[in-house]
């Protein structure tokens, strides 16, 4: 006699495994369907405005700068009153720094920018290539004596006399030669991608080894653009290392020089 055929019930741990299978599908697929609408999201609204702001970066004069500008300078020499009477008076200047390619030579006995024919003469003190400066001596030229010294965050008129501090000159790299002190004599804003100069006062010492006390003041033209450099200075042409009035007596009645550092 044969057995009747009973088919196989099913298993309700298998009909429970496979809703959990359903479950996961239809999770799976609401997750896939988020991150759709949030990739389409960010392509509609955010990315447009990040490739707005770094367009506007690279193309920024800091980033990109043009190669030579016509920028508004005005390089002639103005006197700057000082606080205390017995200082010898300051000048300020704007060095027209404006190419990326050429450097702008400075001569501070003459106070105005000068054309150089050779790099090895004394007949220039630092050289301006847009936020680049060196200097006479060191690594530059060997035949020039400059050197600076940064005395921090001080008063400019309270500087009266060259400390007695080393003065830094200029090293070679692989591809030019540079001033470890003036690599940064400006703070960058990654936010409006703007120069702003330190409020450092530097003492610097000319190729001809004289002595002159600097202040950085502004980086950019009247018409915004980069690379005009204005600062403030006192320059003492007697050879001593006092930026007082009365030094050129005290030099006159042959006062022992400190020596350089």
């Amino acid at each position: 006699m044969s057995e009747s055929f009973n088919p196989p019930q099913p298993n309700p741990q298998d009909r429970l495994t496979s809703e959990d299978i359903k479950k996961k599908k239809l999770w799976r697929n609401l997750f896939f369907i988020n991150l759709c609408v949030t990739l389409l999201l960010v392509g509609i609204f955010w990315l447009p405005f990040k490739l707005k702001q770094l367009n506007s970066f690279l193309e920024s004069s800091s980033v990109n700068p043009s190669k030579k500008g016509n920028a508004a300078v005005s390089p002639a020499m103005k006197s700057m009153p000082a606080i205390n009477p017995n200082l010898l008076a300051a000048q300020s200047v704007v060095v027209d720094a404006t190419s990326d390619e050429e450097w702008t030579y400075f001569d501070f006995s003459r106070g105005k920018q000068v054309k150089i024919h050779d790099r090895t003469s004394l007949e220039w003190d630092m050289a301006f290539r847009r936020g680049t400066i060196i200097t006479n001596g060191g690594a530059t030229n060997k035949f020039g004596g400059a050197g600076i010294m940064n005395l921090g965050e001080v008063s400019f008129d309270a500087v009266e006399t060259v400390p007695m501090k080393e003065f830094v000159t200029d090293t070679a790299t692989r591809t030019q030669t540079e001033n470890s002190l003036l690599l940064q004599w400006y703070k960058y804003n990654f936010i409006t991608h703007k120069l702003t100069p330190r409020k450092y006062i530097y003492v610097f010492r000319t190729a001809d080894r004289k002595y002159t006390k600097i202040k950085f003041l502004s980086f950019y033209c009247a018409d915004k653009q980069p690379g005009c450099i204005q600062m403030q200075y006192v320059y003492q042409d007697n050879g001593s290392k006092s930026f007082l009035k009365d030094s050129s007596t005290v030099a006159s009645q042959g006062a022992a020089p400190t020596p350089d550092i």
